[in-house]
């Protein structure tokens, strides 16, 4: 509880009930109304929107407070009761407390670097395999949308992962089904006037169509798991999840979780690698010194073979072309955390109720942190460079024990899907292209990302 009464108000834009700050919002976009706030009033500042009061977070100082020296009073609580709600149950990402605790002690050991190596032979594979499709695309100078490709491999390298799916059929229905949960859920949270969800509106009929299909999808896997002798499990995250036994209590996972946690893993496994990869074609696209000095890496030690995981050691640049779109293009640009109880930061007043935004797209391009910040340099990650940084000025998958899990999945992932795709071809944008980001819980290309293939 604060008492001190020398505490400061939050600076920020003031108006009647946020009704301007919505109206600019809406008018200039997020992205655009974040970035001219930062400038005016800095690194922590607050924003009315309705009820709600929004206070934005950037300075890798204030991330420290709310993710690791107070985290207890930052919490996963109302302003995840849409993803919640329609997505991902009660799967590691919107649990809290004893319920979380016990789900990352059963889940954190397949997500190791080690852990997450089982899954390297799908990930080489299904890249493998792209490269047959892109042979012949590229042979024709076609036109694709970057995210719809690269969103077919990681959806498939995910499934396969999880649930040991084969079939490109069910792989590309299954991610339909979700990409349409995860915008209802966006829309029903970014939006304080939706319609009831059992109103029988177009949007209501699409989600529940997907939702019912999804849950089926799992429930029907899980049936056949169940029906096996365990000793027959394939060797896929599902039957890791449903074995694991905590070491505390001895309990295994119940059926609900087992399917919540299918679920958060598919939803965070592949949205978020397909977005990373994305950025990853425009910002080559953009930067060809970059280009020329990763193409120089995968020649000179790949030669004209494919890599194996052995030889990922080899290519350290590949790897900090990765991390550093994650830095520019975050594909989680903001994550919220529910005030518990009033605090103080740096002599502000923060609000019970109020809700923290961190913004690791804005703490990524703060230039007290990262010189020339809009600079695509992925020399920026070499290991002397990431030991002088504060550690909090990079959290693309969040910060403190609320981590994302799947970070080494999606790093391992991403660098080998790279150093693949790369090494054989060249993607370039169409003439005239300029990217419209939009900001909100996910960084979404508005107007896409088509791009031609052509062969190196």
């Amino acid at each position: 509880m604060v008492t001190n009464i020398s505490v400061k108000p939050l600076p920020g834009p003031k108006n009647l009930f946020g009704l301007k700050n919505i109206r600019n919002i809406s008018t200039e976009g997020f992205l655009k109304f974040l970035s001219e706030n930062w400038q005016e009033y800095g690194d922590i500042f607050q924003v009315q929107v309705g009820p709600k009061k929004l206070v934005m977070v950037i300075h890798p100082d204030y991330v420290r407070h709310v993710t690791m020296t107070n985290s207890d009073n930052y919490l996963k609580l109302e302003s995840y009761d849409g993803v919640r709600k329609y997505v991902v149950g009660d799967g590691i990402i919107t649990s809290e407390g004893e319920l979380w605790r016990r789900q990352r002690r059963l889940m954190a050991p397949y997500y190791t670097p080690r852990g997450v190596q089982e899954f390297s032979e799908i990930m080489l594979r299904d890249t493998l395999a792209m490269t047959e499709r892109w042979e012949q695309l590229a042979a024709d100078h076609a036109q694709v949308e970057m995210f719809d490709e690269m969103a077919l491999v990681t959806a498939s390298i995910i499934l396969k992962a999880i649930f040991s799916t084969e079939s490109n059929d069910e792989i590309l229905e299954i991610k339909e089904y979700v990409e349409t949960m995860i915008a209802y859920a966006s829309s029903s949270m970014n939006n304080p006037f939706t319609l009831p969800d059992w109103l029988p509106t177009e949007s209501n009929k699409a989600f529940w169509k997907a939702h019912d299909r999804v849950h089926s999808y799992i429930n029907e896997v899980l049936d056949n798991r169940f029906a096996m002798d365990e000793s027959n499990y394939p060797n896929d995250l599902l039957s890791k999840l449903i074995t694991s036994q905590d070491a505390e209590t001895g309990e295994r996972m119940s059926r609900d979780l087992l399917r919540d946690e299918a679920l958060t893993n598919f939803f965070a496994g592949y949205e978020t690698s397909a977005r990373t990869m994305s950025h990853i074609w425009y910002a080559l696209a953009l930067n060809p010194d970059v280009k020329a000095k990763l193409h120089q890496e995968l020649d000179r030690e790949l030669g004209n073979e494919a890599p194996t995981l052995d030889d990922l050691k080899r290519l350290p640049y590949t790897l900090r072309v990765v991390k550093e779109a994650l830095r520019l293009y975050p594909p989680a640009p903001m994550y919220a955390k529910d005030v518990v109880d009033d605090d103080v930061i740096d002599g502000y007043h923060i609000e019970k109720g109020s809700v923290m935004m961190l913004l690791p797209y804005f703490t990524h391009r703060h230039p007290d942190f990262w010189p020339d910040p809009l600079r695509f340099d992925p020399d920026r990650h070499a290991p002397e460079a990431d030991k002088e940084r504060h550690a909090q000025a990079y959290h693309p998958f969040g910060s403190g024990q609320r981590i994302c899990l799947g970070n080494q999945f999606s790093l391992l992932e991403t660098h080998i899907m790279l150093a693949i795709l790369a090494k054989r071809f060249d993607p370039r944008f169409v003439p005239g292209y300029e990217a419209a980001f939009k900001f909100g819980g996910l960084l979404v290309i508005e107007n896409g990302l088509p791009m031609i293939l052509e062969h190196r």
